[in-house]
């Protein structure tokens, strides 16, 4: 497992789901880019009340980063190209909602 902290925005809206024994879990996609301006699909689920509410307190292209578990993955495109992506179970969801300002 590596621990780590991605930063982008948004792919859609976050939902939630059911699995088979009743317990509801969220989803969601994160588009990160690295200093080469690649992107990179990051495939979010929240276990946690915490991280899912603050996931589905956003919407479609709102920054936020994710920090949890990450485990890189490779698919194939439509083209047959090599992509890199990452899979993060979400501890934590900070976003521009977290901030207050000073009274």
């Amino acid at each position: 497992m590596i621990d780590g902290l991605v930063a982008g925005r948004l792919m859609g809206d976050a939902s939630r789901r059911v699995d088979k024994t009743g317990r509801t879990y969220i989803v969601a996609r994160l588009l990160a880019r690295n200093k080469a301006d690649e992107e990179f699909i990051v495939n979010v689920i929240a276990f946690d009340d915490a991280p899912g509410a603050a996931l589905l307190a956003l919407a479609d292209g709102d920054a936020l980063t994710l920090a949890g578990a990450l485990t890189p993955k490779v698919w194939t495109d439509k083209q047959g190209m090599h992509r890199p992506s990452l899979d993060l179970i979400a501890s934590r969801v900070m976003s521009a909602h977290d901030v207050s300002r000073p009274s």
